[in-house]
């Protein structure tokens, strides 16, 4: 008997796992999941339920939409009823929003074609205790428009050699759709806060490649660097030549979509 595979569309806050891909003796979101599913899957399964997601985030790393496969032996009957229990064998800290039976051939992983990461910057004079997951940036007050020349430079498909920390895979090209900062005041009574958002779309991102890029951008803005020391440090394929990453708790996966990324983007800029 074929197996049933089943979609998840699930959240998480970052700060207390050790990424999202399932490690020996860590706590991972990977793992929180599937020990939550062996509880309630028990009954339609003889085997292990392992999830596949669409790909791993870092420690720290927080996600507003994650996507994950798993295959059962037998139908969900009650889907509903099914992701209530779930979600209340979960922690507080990782949710599952939707549940569905995949009506066609699907792959987690495969299949995204894009990916949309967000980096938070609160960039104030003074550090707001309620924003733990954006990064305080009071050193100087950061330039919209140097911010996305510095961007600019990096959409394309490249080789991201340079913004990218060690690790075994060897293959480094990258395609950005979109890179752009973009600036937001808000206001709660007489409290005023500033945010700057960089958000970057690609088809894949390497190990801690974001971070690196946001934390070059900020040593170009309080140095009062060219913009273009950004496609300098991007052609030269050395990460020694750029800066250390900036800190995990302020990124997010923001969406992985599996869907036109142009339809996407437009979406993003409305």
């Amino acid at each position: 008997m074929s197996k049933v595979r089943y979609i998840i569309y699930f959240e998480f806050l970052g700060t207390e796992f050790y990424g999202s891909q399932k490690q020996p003796d860590k706590r991972t979101v990977q793992g929180e999941i599937e020990k939550a599913l062996n509880v309630l899957t028990c009954t339609l399964t003889n085997d292990k339920v392992n999830i596949f997601l669409s790909g791993r985030t870092d420690a720290k790393v927080s996600s507003r939409y994650q996507v994950a496969h798993f295959d059962l032996d037998e139908k969900i009957v009650n889907i509903d009823a099914f992701l209530y229990k779930l979600n209340c064998i979960l922690p507080n800290d990782v949710k599952i929003f939707e549940l569905s039976e995949a009506k066609h051939p699907f792959h987690a992983q495969k299949d995204a074609k894009y990916k949309h990461y967000r980096y938070s910057i609160q960039n104030d004079h003074v550090a707001s205790v309620f924003l733990k997951n954006c990064l305080f940036y009071p050193y100087c007050e950061l330039n919209i428009d140097r911010l996305n020349k510095s961007l600019s430079y990096l959409v394309g498909h490249h080789d991201f050699s340079a913004f990218k920390s060690k690790s075994d895979n060897p293959y480094n090209d990258c395609i950005i759709y979109y890179a752009k900062a973009i600036e937001r005041i808000e206001e709660f009574e007489r409290k005023r806060q500033k945010f700057i958002f960089i958000d970057i779309v690609g088809n894949r991102f390497l190990y801690n490649m974001v971070r690196t890029i946001v934390g070059q951008l900020l040593l170009i803005e309080r140095n009062n660097l060219n913009p273009r020391v950004m496609k300098e440090i991007l052609d030269s394929k050395d990460r020694t030549r750029a800066a250390n990453t900036a800190n995990a708790e302020a990124l997010c996966l923001e969406y992985v979509g599996y869907d036109n990324v142009d339809d996407y983007i437009k979406k993003i800029n409305s």
